[in-house]
């Protein structure tokens, strides 16, 4: 069962998938941001998305942030510092009333802190499990995360509609609230190096190239996750003209199945290897977005969300669980930010070449090109060399009892 292999992992972890969850769920904030900065601060429609876009480059920086800081202050300094530089963005947002590019850069600030956080998490997940517990690891902190991301929009919105004040300071009330937790139960990093990774100090960057690539490559599974979240609502609401309670079902439905297949899924993802496994997550990506190229319709649109879900939900585990397995300790850090820094790239650089897209030849092209990116993915796994998963350490033997009386003599006698 679920739970018992639960149980089996360290405590820091536990309160991590808890405190991850409040602090998802909590996240009141970000999904009504534009709503905040065109009725609360006045700004129009066009002035709020580009300061939106310009402080999300925080995402970047944070990513980017997360492996410098892992490595030399610790894991847990690198979470509980992207928590409060969360929370005192948010409270400038909240309280101050200055010029539009000061709103710019106190979500710069916020989106810093987000952006340290999961590459964090990630990294003490990896020091703190075996091989055989990591994909069961990650799999629990991805069906938490996205529980918190469906119940935080929920909330906020009853937040907001009655004070954004309130909203804020739900916000900044649940990051504190995960700054304890994480202050008080997780340790100080264990510098000799996590349960079954790789022990020493590496090159550099090209010590671990297999690795890189890797990470690299995964670009191309994260493309149509966040193109589908550009395109989809403009899809319903514009080209087929439906109401936009409608998105929310599509979410729903990711949820529905992250939530429910997650954990059946990752029982069987032991079974297989690597390369396997993403070359079926890019052909689930693949064939769920073909639904919507060659069957464009309402009912094409929830069913290729229960199709790509179930890709999403590989990728999310394999990713972090193969830079665990082949980085070294002093690097992993490092690589998990560079994941998160793909993700963040990919937030800041698709919906703007999707929007291009779009304004110049309509919706058919953009879902042929997110249905093309997990092709081109598979291609480039079935080309990397993709090392196998390592095995657990074998525990040294205890030495042999003595036997005979002369050992049992020698055994007790004092200074041996």
């Amino acid at each position: 069962m679920w739970w018992t292999r639960f149980k089996e992992l360290p405590l820091a972890l536990r309160v991590l998938f808890l405190a991850s969850f409040v602090n998802r769920a909590g996240m009141f904030v970000f999904p009504l941001l534009a709503l905040y900065l065109v009725r609360g601060k006045g700004l129009g429609p066009g002035e709020a998305g580009l300061l939106i876009s310009v402080g999300s480059t925080g995402l970047l920086v944070g990513s980017l942030l997360s492996g410098p800081v892992c490595d030399r202050r610790g894991r847990r300094t690198a979470l509980l510092a992207a928590l409060l530089l969360n929370a005192a963005g948010y409270l400038g947002l909240a309280v101050l009333d200055g010029p539009p590019w000061t709103y710019a850069g106190l979500l710069f600030v916020a989106l810093v802190g987000m952006g340290m956080f999961n590459p964090a998490s990630n990294t003490l997940v990896a020091d703190l499990t075996t091989p055989e517990q990591r994909p069961f690891a990650y799999t629990i902190s991805y069906v938490g995360n996205n529980l918190g991301m469906g119940v935080g929009p929920l909330l906020g919105g009853v937040a907001a509609a009655y004070s954004y004040s309130v909203m804020f300071a739900g916000n900044i009330a649940a990051g504190r609230a995960c700054a304890a937790m994480i202050a008080i139960w997780v340790p100080r990093d264990r510098r000799e190096g996590g349960a079954g990774r790789t022990a020493g100090r590496s090159t550099g960057p090209l010590g671990h190239g297999h690795v890189l690539l890797f990470v690299l490559i995964s670009f191309c599974y994260v493309v149509p996750l966040i193109g589908l979240e550009y395109a989809l609502p403009l899809a319903v609401t514009t080209v087929l003209d439906d109401s936009a309670s409608m998105v929310g079902i599509v979410y729903t439905i990711n949820s529905v199945v992250v939530v429910s297949l997650g954990l059946v899924l990752e029982k069987q993802l032991g079974g297989y290897g690597t390369k396997l496994l993403l070359q079926v997550a890019g052909a689930l990506w693949a064939a769920g977005l073909a639904v919507i190229v060659f069957a464009f319709s309402l009912p094409a649109i929830l069913l290729s969300t229960a199709v790509w879900t179930l890709g999403e939900i590989i990728v999310s585990v394999v990713v972090p669980t193969y830079i665990a397995d082949h980085v070294s300790e002093d690097r992993v850090g490092g690589f998990m930010a560079l994941n998160g820094f793909v993700l963040g790239l990919a937030r800041l650089a698709v919906p703007a070449g999707l929007g291009t897209l779009w304004s110049t030849h309509g919706h058919e092209p953009v879902f042929t090109v997110l249905l093309a990116t997990p092709l081109v993915g598979m291609v480039g796994y079935a080309l990397l060399r993709i090392r196998p998963r390592p095995t657990a350490a074998t525990p040294p033997k205890p030495p042999t009892p003595p036997t005979s009386p002369t050992q049992v003599s020698d055994a007790l006698s004092p200074g041996t």
